[in-house]
């Protein structure tokens, strides 16, 4: 049985395809949305015409690798996170595409969240033994920086989050400041990487809450002093990796013995992989292909039929 997903975040267009009977998927596709040199991000309006035209490319792709009327259900992330209130307009394409495609083949049509999809890659790149578990998944790209009690794909609770900036808010902030163009995380890393001098970061957390509008005014504080690019941006990303640190040592106070993984884009960086898991080495991390904005998750959740968009 093959499932098909959409994906149409506020950086990517994603569609991917689950095989269900070998339990992987045959076809990854995705397209980042143009952002102009300087700027941090698009206008929602920007967002859905850039998806509205990257979508028919794309299926035109699938079609040469699959064929689409094989296909026995259809995915699509409808909102940011499974919370009332939650909405983006970049997700209306997304569903437009999936809503013809089910009239059009006449297959059930499965509606969840940008989040869910994160958190339902990572446990497949986890391993795939988590699925039906109370797992803690620690869910921080551009658009979020949470803490979340899973249970069975599902968001049982939000443990901690930031009270401002998000993570990947920060490091992109920091990208674009350098030069470099949205979304930076890519960028910021590799020149990171480059850095040897030894760093303390500075972090600010209560409780399981972080605050991350304090790391943008340190990273531009530290330029303005002469600090080198370099060590700014190794600064920035294990200030991140110094919160997930503390934050999943509260959770794990109050949900012992739960395990945990790491999904969104951010937490694709070596740098931050490596400083976490030398402190809580049981953390799972998952490659970058399933950590950054993807439709792979959706796909898996069309399949198991987890559909509460």
């Amino acid at each position: 049985m093959l499932t098909l997903g959409l994906d149409t975040s506020n950086y990517a267009t994603s569609l991917a395809v689950y095989d269900t009977g070998k339990a992987q998927f045959p076809v990854m596709l995705k397209q980042f949305l143009p952002v102009k040199p300087g700027q941090l991000g698009l206008r929602q309006s920007d967002a859905v015409f850039h998806h509205t035209t990257a979508l028919p490319l794309l299926l035109e792709q699938l079609s040469k690798q699959i064929n689409l009327k094989e296909l026995s259900a259809v995915g699509v992330s409808v909102k940011p996170r499974p919370a009332e209130g939650s909405y983006m307009p970049c997700f209306l394409a997304g569903r437009s595409v999936a809503v013809t495609l089910h009239t059009a083949l006449g297959i059930p049509l499965c509606e969840t969240t940008h989040q869910q999809g994160h958190i339902a890659a990572a446990l497949y790149a986890a391993g795939g033994d988590l699925y039906d578990s109370r797992v803690l998944v620690f869910h921080i790209s551009g658009g979020t920086t949470d803490l979340l009690l899973v249970n069975k794909l599902q968001v049982e609770k939000t443990i901690g989050s930031s009270k401002d900036l998000y993570a990947g808010q920060a490091v992109d902030r920091l990208g674009v400041l350098l030069g470099f163009g949205f979304p930076a995380g890519e960028a910021v890393s590799t020149l990171a990487a480059s850095c040897g001098e030894s760093i303390t970061p500075k972090v600010s957390i209560k409780g399981a809450d972080c605050s991350l509008s304090g790391l943008q005014n340190q990273c531009e504080t530290l330029l303005k002093n002469g600090k080198a690019p370099n060590y700014v941006a190794k600064y920035c990303l294990l200030c991140v990796a110094e919160t997930v640190v503390q934050m999943l040592q509260f959770a794990r106070l109050q949900y012992p013995g739960l395990p945990c993984v790491c999904a969104g884009g951010v937490m694709s960086s070596d740098l931050i992989q490596n400083y976490v898991t030398t402190k809580l080495p049981d953390v799972r991390f998952v490659p970058g292909k399933f950590s950054s904005d993807n439709a792979a998750g959706v796909a898996l959740i069309a399949a198991r039929g987890d559909c509460n968009g």
